[in-house]
C-alpha cells in the first residue's frame, strides 16, 4: 500500500482553503496557528508543492492546491458517511443542515411539526454559521442560501422568486413627518445583508435614483436584526418582501410601491452524491413539495 500523508495533515489544509486564514482554520481545529501552519507545511513538503499563495492575513489555493481538494473531497466525504453510519443509531436519520436564521425562523421551522410527522426518524443538526456552499461536504450535508446563482458542480434547487422591498419603522409613514419620496432616503442609513450586497443599488437604479447617497450604508450578517434595528428606527432595510411580510410585525412598514426584482433567491444547494443520501433525500424532497405547495 501506498504511504499516505497524515489525516491531519489534510484536515488542515482543507480547513485553510475553506475559512482562508492560518488563524481561522486554527481555531475552528482548536490550535494554535503555528502548529496548524506546521501541518499545513508537512502535506506540502510530501507532495512536494506548496499547495497555497500566501497573501497578507490570507492564504488562497493556487492551481495545485484547488486539484487536490477537488480530488480528494470525495474521499472525505465517504469517511465521513462511514463513521456516521457505524456511530450513529440505525433508526435515526440525521441531517446536517446550513441555514440562514431568518429563513429558518419565518419558513423553516414554523413547517418542521409537518416533517417530524411525516419522518420522525430523521433529526436535523442545524447550522447558521454562514458560508454553507464553501462548507459541503466539510460539515454540512447540505445548504439553504441565499444567492444569484449556484456554481454548475453543484446540485441546485431554486426555492422562490422575490422582490425588493424598502422597509422602515412604521412612523416612517404614519408620522408627522412621513417619507413619501425616494429622495428623502438620503437622510436615512441604509441596511444591507451581506448576502445581498446589491439589493441597495438595484432598488435605487429601478426607482431613478441611482445617485442616492444615504447617510450611512450599514452591512448585517442576520436578517433578523436588520429588521429588528428596523424597528427599533435605526434605518431603512432593502430586503425581500418575504423577510416584510413573514415578520407581521407591526413596527415595520413597506415605504413605496415600487416593483423591484431581486437577483437573488433562497436555493437548496449540495453535492450530486449526496442527493443519494437517504437524510438528504428525504428533506429535499419533503422542503420541495413544502415550499410550491399552498400554506394551511
Amino acid at each position: 500500500m501506498r504511504r499516505l500523508p497524515p489525516l491531519t495533515a489534510i484536515e488542515a489544509v482543507v480547513q485553510v482553503a475553506r475559512l482562508g486564514s492560518v488563524k481561522a482554520a486554527a481555531q475552528e481545529l482548536a490550535l494554535s496557528a503555528p502548529a496548524l501552519s506546521r501541518r499545513v507545511q508537512a502535506l506540502e513538503r510530501f507532495i512536494d508543492r506548496p499547495l497555497f499563495d500566501r497573501r497578507h492575513q490570507a492564504m488562497v489555493l493556487n492551481s495545485d492546491g484547488e486539484r487536490l481538494i477537488a480530488q480528494i473531497s470525495p474521499a472525505l466525504d465517504m469517511m465521513a458517511d462511514a463513521v456516521e453510519a457505524l456511530t450513529s443509531p440505525t433508526d435515526v436519520q440525521r441531517l446536517r443542515l446550513g441555514v440562514l436564521p431568518l429563513f429558518a425562523t419565518q419558513r423553516l421551522f414554523p413547517r418542521l411539526g409537518e416533517l417530524r410527522a411525516l419522518h420522525p426518524e430523521l433529526h436535523l443538526d442545524i447550522d447558521t454559521g454562514g458560508h454553507g456552499i464553501s462548507r459541503l461536504g466539510e460539515g454540512l450535508d447540505a445548504a439553504i442560501v441565499l444567492a444569484r446563482d449556484v456554481e454548475p458542480a453543484l446540485y441546485a434547487r431554486r426555492l422562490d422568486r422575490n422582490r425588493i422591498y424598502v422597509i422602515g419603522n412604521r412612523a416612517m409613514v404614519d408620522g408627522p413627518d412621513p417619507v413619501t419620496h425616494p429622495r428623502q432616503l438620503a437622510h436615512v442609513t441604509a441596511l444591507v445583508h451581506r448576502d445581498m450586497p446589491d439589493t441597495f443599488a438595484a432598488w435605487c437604479h429601478a426607482a431613478g435614483i441611482d445617485e442616492l447617497e444615504p447617510l450611512a450604508i450599514d452591512h448585517f450578517d442576520s436578517g433578523a436584526l436588520m429588521l429588528e434595528a428596523v424597528a427599533q428606527g435605526l434605518g431603512v432595510a432593502f430586503m425581500h418582501d418575504s423577510h416584510f411580510e413573514d415578520a407581521h410585525d407591526p413596527r415595520l412598514a413597506k415605504l413605496f410601491d415600487i416593483s423591484v426584482e431581486s437577483p437573488y433567491s433562497y436555493w437548496f444547494v449540495c453535492r450530486p452524491r449526496a442527493l443519494m443520501q437517504r437524510p438528504v433525500k428525504l428533506f429535499h424532497d419533503w422542503l420541495i413539495g413544502a415550499l410550491t405547495a399552498p400554506a394551511e
